[in-house]
């Protein structure tokens, strides 16, 4: 069994806090287990949004996932923002703050995309000097995540799980493993979405998160706009059974459903918590058909600010 993760009980299964189910959680408070917050939605927004977060952090678990701290770039932290971050965590008691292994912009331009870094030696002393700094200020653990990617750079001399696991062990990060990234990725890249699974440190691991994507034939787009695929599921059931399972997220993010739908989405994780389920095939095929489905405007894992 892995060792617990950084401490973190394992919440169960949650969902997405969005606006457009506001009115029917506080209608219903569904069972949900927990739910995530977009951070950047919550940091600098007060009145109406504010006061309904503070009413469901009142009664469910808040986990805090935030889009911005651009941990891979070379422009100075910003203080301001992290500073943002931990007062934010404080409100509502979240049990912990979560970005990505990227960079999302330079020069004080934001780019809102979730953009790929190399992965050699000299990135990984900048990244990690980087995330024991965000540490220090928010005095715990930071959870990042394996985002999806779209090109690599030819200069890479690791793999992206060496990376992930170098830097969790020289930091003491966790890790939030985003599963259907994991899958994006390796169909872009044409690698085996197992091998990543399989080589990251497990008992870094955190979270989870699960999501649907868009499949163009020649490559797959991270869009959180239906529902997750079955070789997502099966790699989903390969993670769980080598972490011993943790707090496990859905993602929807367009095309919303109504919120019975979402969680009936999320609920099904627990088919895959057992070890004698039949089996669906993992590896990829690169010619799978494409979905039919029209280019989204803002294709990548980012989240745009959906409260004022």
């Amino acid at each position: 069994m892995t060792a617990p993760r950084l401490g973190h009980s394992n919440l169960g299964l949650g969902v997405g806090l969005r606006t457009v189910h506001f009115e029917h959680i506080l209608n219903h408070w569904p069972e949900v287990d927990w739910f995530e917050i977009i951070s950047e939605n919550f940091m600098d927004s007060q009145g109406r949004p504010r006061y309904i977060l503070d009413q469901i952090a009142e009664r469910y678990p808040i986990v805090m996932h935030g889009v911005s701290m651009s941990i891979g770039s070379t422009d100075p932290l910003n203080m301001d923002y992290l500073h943002g971050l931990k007062n934010l965590a404080k409100d509502v008691k979240a049990h912990w703050v979560s970005d990505h292994i990227c960079w999302t912009g330079v020069a004080a331009k934001n780019t809102h995309d979730l953009l790929p870094i190399p992965y050699t030696e000299e990135t990984l002393k900048h990244v990690s000097d980087r995330v024991n700094t965000v540490q220090d200020v928010l005095e715990r653990p930071l959870v990042l995540e394996n985002p999806s990617t779209y090109v690599e750079f030819q200069g890479s001399n690791m793999s992206e799980q060496e990376f992930i696991t170098r830097l969790a062990q020289d930091t003491g990060c966790g890790l939030l493993l985003d599963v259907n990234n994991v899958y994006v990725s390796s169909f872009n890249h044409d690698k085996e979405p197992i091998d990543f699974i399989k080589e990251i440190p497990h008992e870094h691991i955190v979270q989870f998160h699960l999501a649907g994507h868009t499949n163009y034939t020649t490559h797959l787009i991270d869009t959180h706009d239906g529902h997750v695929i079955d070789p997502v599921w099966e790699l989903y059931r390969l993670a769980h059974e080598l972490t011993g399972g943790v707090s496990t997220l859905l993602e929807w993010d367009a095309n919303i459903p109504p919120f019975p739908e979402l969680h009936q989405e999320v609920l099904k994780a627990k088919q895959f918590m057992g070890e004698h389920l039949p089996k669906f095939e993992i590896h990829i095929d690169q010619k799978t058909e494409a979905s039919g489905k029209e280019s989204l405007s803002t294709p990548l894992h980012f989240v745009p600010v959906d409260v004022e």
